[in-house]
């Protein structure tokens, strides 16, 4: 796509983006930095507050509540949300969840949710996402990946193999769309202090540890993400397909 200036490049002026998760840190900062770029905004949560945490995002921000474990419940808030927003350009999969505890004594119950939750309902997105897309012969994934898609972490055995998942489920996506006008992208946070990880941050100890091992010398917050997600909603990620983009204050470097 030709641009004639640094604001075209990176603009999301107009653009209809649909964010999951968009009632957690990670998934609500992205989508109010959606709305503060000019983009129009759909949220999905499980909270009964999505819609009043939607009108905090900014205006016009529809909320729609539905628990995506539920393929059916999924299926009819990704509807909902692209008719309201009469379309679809960019998509941004930032919800999910962790289940701490040893692989010996993770259940079956503990398993299956993680991998419902965390990798099958973004697969489950995606391909709603796809005939929009690709009828029109663009549009924008954007994944949200782990630094467990790097390593394997510690007693998150179900969290991590569904992160790993969500990586190469990117980029296996990358392959069929790419040619088609569609990229397919993840970033993957690093410790960012979000409730998903509140047990780590809040013990001195492991906090301590971590920072140490960070070259940026902090932790990251939510907001931290935002300029790589409008990189890659934006005309400046045209030719860039399949990526797992660390956001993580240096954390792999090291």
């Amino acid at each position: 796509m030709a641009v004639n200036s640094s604001s075209e490049l990176f603009g999301i002026v107009g653009a209809r983006a649909l964010v999951t998760g968009g009632t957690g840190a990670i998934g609500g900062a992205i989508a109010r930095g959606f709305v503060a770029a000019g983009a129009r905004v759909a949220i999905v949560g499980r909270s009964d507050k999505t819609r009043t945490i939607a009108a905090s995002l900014g205006d016009g921000v529809l909320g729609i509540t539905a628990d995506l474990t539920d393929f059916q419940a999924l299926s009819s808030a990704f509807g909902e949300a692209t008719a309201a927003l009469g379309g679809l350009d960019v998509l941004v999969t930032a919800h999910g969840s962790a289940r701490v505890q040893s692989a010996t004594d993770y259940s079956q119950e503990f398993w299956d949710e993680m991998l419902t939750l965390n990798l099958t309902s973004v697969f489950q997105l995606c391909r709603l996402a796809a005939p929009i897309m690709l009828g029109q012969g663009r549009g924008k994934i954007i994944t949200i990946a782990s630094m467990l898609s790097f390593s394997g972490g510690l007693m998150v055995s179900g969290y991590a193999a569904s992160k790993g998942g969500v990586a190469q489920l990117t980029k296996a996506l990358a392959n069929e769309w790419s040619g088609l006008g569609v990229n397919v992208n993840a970033i993957a946070p690093g410790y960012i202090k979000t409730r998903l990880n509140k047990h780590i941050w809040s013990d001195p100890v492991r906090h301590d540890q971590i920072l140490a091992r960070l070259p940026a010398g902090r932790w990251g917050n939510p907001e931290d993400l935002v300029g790589a997600a409008i990189f890659l909603a934006s005309p400046a990620s045209d030719y860039v397909h399949g990526i797992v983009l660390p956001v993580d204050g240096g954390w792999l470097a090291r």
